[in-house]
């Protein structure tokens, strides 16, 4: 049976989990990769299918794509 509720029919256009930009800062050669987030901070993440300096998307900690390196800008409002 389809809802009625307005907001779960919102709720079900986005897609569930936070999805993140990263730089890829190396590839360990285990199966994983060095990233650094905007803010400085460097995490693992699993895959190494982006080459260091490349842009990647991650989604719960794994690689999920490669993305292009465009410049950001910040506002404050």
């Amino acid at each position: 049976m389809a809802t009625t509720n307005i907001w779960q029919q919102f709720k079900s256009l986005i897609p569930e989990g936070a999805r993140t930009v990263v730089t890829i800062t190396s590839n360990n050669g285990d199966g994983t990769s060095s990233a650094t987030l905007r803010d400085g901070t460097s995490i693992r993440v699993q895959g190494e299918n982006v080459e260091p300096g490349g842009k990647a998307l991650i989604k719960q900690g794994i690689i999920s794509s490669q993305v292009p390196d465009i410049p950001t800008y910040e506002a404050e409002i």
